[in-house]
C-alpha cells in the first residue's frame, strides 16, 4: 500500500480565501454570519440568517466567458478552491495534471440554483427563451467535479461525491483510497456549495434553521444548550493528495498524511442520525489507521447546532473517546457549508494540528448536559500537541465519514 500525503490546500469562505485570513477571524471569534435583510420580501420564511460570500468572487483573468460559460457560481468555488490549492502545492500548470497520472474527486449538495429557475420557466412561461445549452452544464450533479477538471485539463480519473454534507469529506476518502492503491499518483480533493434563500427555506421546513434573527453573530450555537438551529455558509476548499514518495522526489512540502478513512450509511432514516452507527464510522477509520483511540489528540466534530444532530454525534464521540478529548467545530465562525465543509475542516484542523493551537467553537457557552461529556474547547485558544485528529462528517441519508490525518515528519 502506497502512503497518501496533503501537499496543498486552499478555498473560499466567508472568514476569507487564505489560512492567514481565516486564522486571524478564528482569533479575533469573528462571526461571518449576517441577517439578509433582502429576504425580508418571502412570505413564510423564518430564519434569514446567512454566512455568504460577496457576490462578485475574486476572478482572475485566466476565468475568461469562454472558459467558465458552462459553469454555474458553484463550480466557480469549486474550481477556484482547486486553483488555490494546486497553487499551494506547486501544482498549478503542471504537465501532470494533464498526463493521467492527476484524477480530481469534488462533489456538492446539488448543481447550479439559477439555471433550475431557467428550466421551471417552461412549465411556469411556457417558453423556452430562458434556456441556453449551457443550462444543463450547471445544473448536472457532477457540475463541479466536471468543471473544475476540464479547467485544470485533469485526465485522470474524474470521481463525483454529491452527498450532501458528506461531499468533500468522501472525496478526500476516495481521492486516499485510489492513491494508496497505486490507481493515482496525485488527486484533486474537494467540494463547494453556493447558497440563496432556497437552500435555506428547504431547511426551514424541516425546523432545523437558527431564528436568531435579531442577534446574528450569536448563532449558530454547536452542542449548547441555548442553540436553536443551523445557519448555512458558502464556500469552497479543496485539498491536494499525494502519493508520499512521489511528493518527496519533487520536494514537495507536506502538511499531514492521510492515515485513515471510513464511510457507512446509517440505513435507519433520511433525516435522523443515529449515534451508533456514527461510531462505527469513527472506529472503522481508526481500525484503518491501525490506532487505538488513545492515540488521537483532537477531534473537529461536524456540529450543525440542530438538536438531533449534535446529540447524536457528541454522544457517539464520547462513548469512543471518554471525556478527555478536545472537540471543536467550526461552524459557530461560518456556518454550514454543506458540500464545502468536509474538505474546508479538514484543511483547517490540519493547519491548527501544524500549528499547535486549537481553536474553541464560537458560540458555545455552555454544553447540553444531553450531549456528550466530552472535553469542549470554550471561549480560549488550547495549545496541544498531538500526532493524530480527526475530522467528522454527517449527511442527510445517514452517510457518515471520519477521516485521520497524521502530523508530517
Amino acid at each position: 500500500m502506497k502512503r497518501v500525503v496533503v501537499t496543498g490546500a486552499g478555498g473560499i469562505t466567508a472568514l476569507g480565501g487564505s489560512w492567514q485570513e481565516i486564522k486571524q477571524s478564528l482569533e479575533q471569534r469573528r462571526s461571518a454570519v449576517r441577517y439578509m435583510q433582502e429576504w425580508e420580501c418571502y412570505e413564510g420564511l423564518q430564519s434569514r440568517l446567512l454566512a455568504p460570500l460577496p457576490e462578485a468572487l475574486p476572478l482572475g483573468p485566466e476565468y475568461t466567458r469562454k472558459r467558465t460559460r458552462s459553469m454555474g457560481r458553484v463550480a466557480l468555488l469549486s474550481t477556484l478552491a482547486a486553483d488555490r490549492a494546486l497553487e499551494d502545492a506547486g501544482l498549478k500548470g503542471s504537465g501532470e495534471l494533464k498526463n493521467g497520472s492527476t484524477g480530481l474527486a469534488c462533489g456538492s449538495c446539488m448543481g447550479s440554483l439559477q439555471p433550475i429557475f431557467d428550466c421551471a420557466s417552461l412549465f411556469t412561461k411556457h417558453t423556452t427563451a430562458d434556456l441556453t445549452s449551457s443550462t444543463y452544464l450547471q445544473i448536472m450533479p457532477h457540475t463541479t467535479a466536471v468543471n473544475t477538471a476540464l479547467f485544470f485539463g485533469i485526465r485522470g480519473r474524474i470521481i463525483t461525491t454529491s452527498s450532501a454534507c458528506t461531499s468533500s469529506s468522501q472525496a478526500i476518502g476516495f481521492s486516499y483510497e485510489g492513491i494508496r492503491e497505486g490507481r493515482q499518483t496525485i488527486m484533486v480533493a474537494g467540494g463547494a456549495e453556493e447558497l440563496s434563500v432556497a437552500y435555506t427555506a428547504i431547511f426551514d421546513t424541516l425546523f432545523a434553521t437558527s431564528l436568531k434573527n435579531d442577534d446574528p453573530t450569536h448563532t449558530p450555537r454547536p452542542f449548547d444548550v441555548k442553540r436553536d438551529g443551523l445557519v448555512l455558509g458558502e464556500g469552497g476548499a479543496a485539498l491536494i493528495l499525494e502519493e508520499r514518495e512521489h511528493a518527496l522526489a519533487r520536494g514537495a512540502k507536506i502538511y499531514a498524511e492521510v492515515v485513515g478513512y471510513a464511510t457507512n450509511c446509517d440505513a435507519t432514516h433520511v433525516t435522523n442520525p443515529c449515534s451508533e452507527t456514527m461510531q462505527i464510522c469513527m472506529e472503522l477509520a481508526l481500525k484503518d489507521a491501525g490506532l487505538s483511540a488513545s492515540a488521537v489528540g483532537y477531534v473537529n466534530g461536524h456540529g450543525t447546532a440542530t438538536e438531533l444532530g449534535d446529540i447524536a454525534e457528541s454522544t457517539a464521540t464520547s462513548r469512543l473517546y471518554g471525556d478527555r478529548l478536545p472537540f471543536s467545530t467550526f461552524k459557530g465562525n461560518f456556518g454550514h457549508t454543506l458540500g464545502a465543509c468536509g474538505a474546508l475542516e479538514a484543511w483547517l484542523t490540519i493547519q491548527m494540528m501544524n500549528q499547535e493551537v486549537f481553536y474553541p467553537t464560537l458560540n458555545l457557552e455552555e454544553p447540553d448536559p444531553r450531549c456528550g461529556q466530552l472535553d469542549y474547547l470554550i471561549g480560549a485558544d488550547r495549545a496541544l500537541s498531538t500526532e493524530y485528529v480527526q475530522s467528522n462528517n454527517f449527511a442527510f441519508g445517514g452517510i457518515n465519514t471520519s477521516l485521520i490525518f497524521k502530523r508530517a515528519d
